[in-house]
């Protein structure tokens, strides 16, 4: 059985992949309406990825035999000024939830709850990547400029997931 105070981090965390899931899909709809087709496919599909996580999160609290608390997901901005400030803030986004998941596992080793601590190990590394992606658009996005901006809407219009 997970222990209670772990459990509320766990579904505050569920919460904030909610959040993300919308803020992403926010972007999208912003995106397309502003005539960026391919990077509105992206961001949806990320949108799904962040919800895949919490469902994920909600199955292994269950599992454990804790109590999973949808809570209110706040609402998400809903319009940026830029394809580059977009993804500068989703970087931003992406950076304060490797450190809610941090947070996870080092109250899961206090605790001693090798399962939550292994489980969220998992999205640790996940998150290595998803900043590392998300960081290098937004490299891409500086040095190339705005005269980059179709050619990476085509290639992130690409992404299968």
């Amino acid at each position: 059985m997970i222990k209670s105070k772990l459990q509320q981090a766990v579904n505050d965390q569920i919460t904030a992949e909610l959040w993300s899931s919308n803020l992403y899909l926010q972007m999208a709809y912003f995106l397309m309406s502003q005539g960026w087709d391919g990077f509105a496919h992206w961001m949806k599909c990320h949108s799904d990825e962040e919800r895949e996580h919490a469902t994920r999160m909600a199955d292994f609290l269950t599992d454990r035999g804790g109590q999973v608390k949808l809570q209110t997901v706040n609402l998400v901005p809903e319009g940026w000024g830029s394809v580059l400030e977009i993804f500068e803030h989703s970087l931003s986004q992406e950076k304060m939830v490797s450190k809610m998941i941090d947070k996870i596992v080092l109250h899961a080793i206090e605790e001693q709850d090798f399962a939550t601590e292994n489980f969220f190990r998992k999205f640790v590394d996940e998150q290595v990547e998803e900043e590392a992606l998300f960081g290098s658009i937004v490299d891409k996005l500086r040095m190339g400029g705005d005269s980059a901006l179709p050619f990476m809407d085509a290639q992130l219009g690409k992404r299968r997931e």
